[in-house]
């Protein structure tokens, strides 16, 4: 996973073009831009994460900012999160990403998922998220496990091991899958057993 600085005018172009790449219902980048609020909140995270990179200082307000998004969107992001380029949070309703979540890039999210962890213990408590992988409808991942590079985890499913890159993990607890090729790579992962 690459997490280099970018821009924050880029990042946001990216989020929107990715949700219209991811959508199929999406017809046009202004009603993406106005009506998607998986999109409003990943624009606010990204303001309140670098607020609470930037001094402690700017912590409260960050975690302020977070909990309007949440209040506005339906989907609670915590500013320290780190999430990758074109996530796309499609639906966003319910979606949770704890302190210490990394996500990494071209992920898909539907609603419900829950990036969360298990302790209550400081440090690293969340999951990483590899690269293009896609998280099913009320998925819940839970405590410092990997989720492998292309991995699809199914909906409701609830994850508390590592996934290996490109595998499909379904069911609970979540169990990996052989992975059928040629399927669509947005479907339910549930689809591919």
């Amino acid at each position: 996973m690459h997490h280099s600085p970018v821009p924050l005018r880029d990042l946001l172009r990216e989020d929107l073009e990715a949700a219209r790449r991811g959508d199929p219902a999406a017809r046009t980048s202004l009603e993406v831009a106005l009506g998607y609020p998986g999109v409003h909140a990943l624009w606010l995270h990204r303001i309140a994460h670098r607020m609470w990179h930037a001094g402690p200082l700017l912590k409260l307000p960050a975690r302020l900012l977070s909990q309007a998004a949440r209040a506005f969107t339906g989907v609670e992001i915590h500013p320290g999160a780190v999430l990758g380029r074109r996530l796309f949070i499609d639906h966003g309703m319910g979606v949770v990403i704890g302190e210490t979540a990394v996500v990494g890039e071209d992920v898909v999210m539907f609603h419900g998922t829950t990036l969360g962890g298990r302790s209550m213990t400081h440090g690293k408590r969340h999951p990483t998220v590899g690269d293009r992988v896609v998280i099913g409808a009320g998925a819940k991942v839970l405590g410092p496990v990997v989720i492998g590079d292309g991995a699809r985890i199914g909906a409701n499913a609830v994850i508390v091991k590592d996934v290996p890159a490109g595998a499909v993990a379904v069911g609970v607890p979540g169990a990996v899958r052989t992975r059928v090729s040629g399927i669509d790579p947005h479907a339910d992962p549930a689809l591919y057993i």
